[in-house]
């Protein structure tokens, strides 16, 4: 009788343990080959993620990422990052900054969000008035960071 009472009970946590299994699981298998999957940043998601330019000339590296260029926003915005060890960084990005078209006409940004002159790092966001019709390409040009002359960053649109 005890052997058939441990039989009982081991079958019962069986049927439990797969039951339990069941509603923890998760459908990878050949059901869902064909579900689209988006990835993130793809190509075909968001055409305006255009690379990160760098300068690391002089005492200061500057990285820059355009973000948000689509047609129909009211700002267009760069992420910039600086970075030193040897000065403070104190320049006013706005008054150094400009972009240029792909015609060489020039724009000035409208602001700086982000950390304030001081210090050894800083990062924040350059914007400008966006510009139609859109360019085929662009340039950033930072005038005097760092001690270079003029640093530029372009982006085939």
């Amino acid at each position: 009788m005890k052997k058939i009472t441990v039989a009982v009970i081991a079958i019962l946590f069986l049927i439990l343990g797969v039951k339990l299994k069941d509603s923890f699981s998760v459908n990878i298998g050949p059901k869902n080959i064909n579900t689209p999957v988006a990835i993130q940043g793809s190509p075909s998601q968001n055409k305006s993620d255009l690379e990160t330019k760098e300068s690391n000339g002089g005492p200061v590296s500057v990285a820059v990422t355009p973000k948000g260029l689509e047609k129909g926003l009211s700002v267009w915005d760069f992420d910039i990052t600086l970075n030193t060890h040897s000065e403070e960084l104190n320049e006013d990005l706005v008054a150094i900054s400009e972009l240029v078209d792909g015609q060489g006409k020039s724009y000035k940004p409208i602001s700086w969000e982000g950390a304030p002159p001081g210090g050894h790092h800083r990062q924040g966001i350059l914007k400008f008035n966006p510009i139609s019709p859109k360019p085929k390409s662009l340039e950033l040009n930072i005038k005097n960071a760092g001690g270079i002359p003029e640093r530029r960053f372009k982006w085939d649109l």
